[in-house]
């Protein structure tokens, strides 16, 4: 078989790998997702954040990308950990896009026995706080207006120099305090790094979104402590106790696993009343999928109907939150900030504090602003509406 052949055979097989690794990773299952939503509601621009065209290509260009490096935009996701944070020292983040991204922490310490990070990305490594900072001032000089800090476990963030400690909250106090920059959010989160101090964040960071992605995978303590997620459904309910009496408005997205193996239907049934108490507006749910080199990859797989089953039924429920979330905007004004016209159109895309897309009319305003929309419309995913120069007080 010619080298040629070989490679049209290859590649889709390495790329569909390569995704799944990064799903797991916790990178790609909300910009993915947003990306998705957006060609759905013909807003073809959002494909053109480069970031996150260059996480998905990161791999397939491996061969020539030491050679491009140099003259592209930084994708703080394709280097070695070490060298990658030592090089974009040296590097001016040019990007401009109105919400850009910093990853600022890399690997996992946590086993969870479904995931492939540890083995992959390798133990926890967070960025230089200074570093961090300085390229947000870069962005923020830019044009940008929204900042999301990320890392496969982005609240295990710790930096210590000159004996000083820096966590996430060090970052998000700090990042409040730069004057353009609008709103502040990060992804993805573990439950057992979810510490005071960044609760507090919710209370006392004006410009931190109330918006949390806190992945649990399941609502049963016997499916959690198989997964060696180290918590159980009380942690993760404690914790949402704590963020919603530090901040009312504070609403809550997550990840679930359907099919682990051992999960039985009173296992399943736990996790349908965990959604229903905390009313998740946005979620994610797969059926377990086996991955070579953890401890889950050894373990009997459940029936595949019956997981099937299961899967619907979580996400009907699932659904059925986020709609009537998107329900209570409806002949309401929400604040948006604007991302991009789209093409062709006189209409323009954003998203509400709480990250659900909105697509509106307007004949006075640009990428960049805060604007109330009167929400006329909606669906599972989308907001629809208008925006015209008005005192209304946004939602």
């Amino acid at each position: 078989m010619k080298k040629t052949e070989l490679a049209k055979i290859l590649k889709p097989l390495v790329k569909q790998c390569i995704k799944e690794v990064l799903f797991e990773e916790g990178i790609l299952s909300n910009i993915v997702s947003e990306v998705v939503t957006g060609l759905n509601a013909g807003a073809q621009p959002l494909v053109e954040h480069k970031q996150q065209r260059q996480i998905i290509e990161a791999d397939e260009k491996a061969a020539d990308e030491e050679a491009k490096r140099r003259k592209q935009k930084i994708n703080e996701t394709e280097f070695d950990v070490i060298k990658k944070f030592d090089y974009l020292q040296k590097i001016s983040n040019s990007q401009n896009k109105i919400s850009s991204y910093i990853t600022i922490q890399e690997g996992c310490d946590k086993f969870c026995h479904f995931c492939v990070v540890p083995y992959t990305r390798g133990p926890e490594y967070s960025r230089p706080f200074e570093q961090i900072i300085n390229e947000a001032h870069n962005l923020v000089s830019n044009g940008a207006k929204e900042i999301t800090l990320l890392g496969q476990n982005v609240n295990a963030y710790n930096f210590s120099i000159n004996n000083r400690d820096y966590k996430l909250s060090s970052l998000i106090n700090e990042l409040n305090n730069i004057k353009n920059l609008k709103r502040i959010r990060f992804t993805t989160s573990h439950p057992k790094d979810m510490t005071e101090d960044l609760i507090n964040c919710y209370k006392d960071c004006k410009k931190l979104m109330p918006f949390l992605h806190l992945p649990i995978q399941s609502g049963s303590n016997k499916v959690l402590k198989s997964m060696n997620r180290k918590h159980n459904s009380e942690d993760y309910m404690s914790i949402i106790k704590k963020l919603k009496n530090i901040n009312k408005d504070i609403k809550i997205s997550s990840d679930f696993i359907v099919g682990y193996p051992g999960e039985t239907e009173n296992d399943f049934e736990d996790t349908i009343e965990l959604v229903e108490k905390i009313g998740f507006v946005n979620s994610y749910s797969f059926i377990f999928s086996p991955r070579p080199g953890t401890p889950a990859n050894e373990k009997k797989l459940n029936n595949i109907e019956e997981s099937e089953k299961r899967l619907k039924k979580l996400q009907r429920i699932l659904e059925n939150f986020q709609l009537e979330n998107n329900k209570i905007y409806s002949q309401q004004y929400c604040e948006v900030l604007i991302e991009n016209k789209l093409k062709n159109q006189e209409k323009y895309f954003g998203r509400t504090k709480f990250m659900t897309p909105v697509i509106f009319d307007s004949d006075n305003c640009k990428p960049g602003e805060l604007v109330n929309v009167k929400i006329t419309t909606f669906n599972k995913k989308n907001l629809f509406g208008f925006h015209k120069t008005n005192k209304n007080k946004a939602a």
